[in-house]
């Protein structure tokens, strides 16, 4: 009776111990993460350049302690980033401020799990500046200069956040709107637009500024519309500052911060509404498509138009 008695006894704390090991496997028991982001990382040969770099930049007692999210750029998206500036690691390691401002662009001041992420919208991280994250095949991180990288891996939990791969480094903004459309060949004669107006100054200012820009083609139709030169029209420049400034908001809307179908109010001081396709109706009725959205600037974001739009 006894043995019988002892038997049960033992298969009982048997049982006991594999339940206790079941609920700590599937989250049941004291399983949150004993270590912070640095020591995560340090503890991923993947990620060994990234802990390189944030030694360089004397960013480890930053990163170990708060509550952050930090897109981390595996060693082969380094690489990457030495070919496409053309300098070496070391080079890269021993300019602080520049290593400072590209590894705190990775930095956000909360923790966000990728469930949580604002897709589409501006997501702003702690050195300032902005960038975005798609849900395409995969979710896209379109960065301050418009390059876009893969998020590999998510949700890796450290004690002090949460800690997703990326397979390229991500750039803060180095160009204003003034600076970017000039890059842009479809935009050229807004460009001489904005020059003859005297115009220049104000779209490379803080900001956030959006521009509805018109293209090339956009500029040839308001000429024929309107009967008029490129020159004439250049030359008036109290029409050409009302017609520009008309395309200008004075806030950064990303094209999934439209507010679709209210009066959007520009720095000219009239307004235009925006429907679900992306078509802008103008104060005169006319209405034009937005053909491009979402060109990342330092100072705001440009969207392209097919058709000058035009106050009353």
């Amino acid at each position: 009776m006894n043995t019988a008695f002892n038997r049960r006894t033992v298969l009982l704390a048997a049982a006991l111990g594999a339940s206790t090991t079941l609920l700590q496997a599937c989250g049941g028991g004291d399983d949150a993460p004993q270590r912070n982001i640095v020591e995560l990382a340090q503890s991923n040969p993947d990620l060994s350049i990234l802990v390189e770099a944030v030694v360089a930049a004397d960013l480890a007692p930053t990163l170990s302690t708060g509550t952050l999210t930090v897109f981390a750029p595996t060693n082969a998206a380094f690489a990457a980033l030495l070919t496409e500036l053309g300098v070496s690691k070391a080079a890269l390691l021993a300019n602080k401020p520049l290593l400072t401002a590209v590894l705190t662009y990775h930095v956000l001041g909360s923790k966000v799990a990728r469930a949580d992420v604002p897709l589409g919208k501006a997501i702003t991280p702690v050195s300032g500046g902005f960038f975005k994250i798609d849900s395409a095949n995969g979710l896209k991180i379109t960065d301050g200069r418009n390059r876009v990288s893969t998020i590999t891996a998510t949700d890796i939990l450290a004690s002090n956040g949460v800690v997703h791969l990326v397979d390229r480094v991500l750039l803060p903004a180095d160009k204003d709107i003034v600076a970017t459309a000039s890059a842009l060949p479809d935009f050229s004669i807004l460009v001489e637009a904005v020059v003859a107006a005297g115009l220049v100054g104000t779209l490379q200012g803080a900001g956030p500024f959006t521009v509805f820009a018109p293209t090339n083609a956009a500029f040839a139709a308001l000429l024929t519309e309107l009967g008029v030169t490129k020159a004439a029209l250049l030359a008036d420049t109290a029409l050409l500052t009302k017609v520009l400034t008309y395309h200008v908001v004075p806030a950064r809307v990303l094209k999934a911060e439209v507010p679709v179908n209210a009066a959007i109010t520009t720095v000219q001081g009239q307004s235009f509404t925006v429907n679900s396709s992306l078509v802008i109706t103008d104060q005169k009725q006319r209405t034009s498509n937005i053909v491009a959205t979402d060109v990342f600037t330092s100072n705001g974001v440009i969207h392209g138009v097919d058709k000058v739009i035009l106050p009353q």
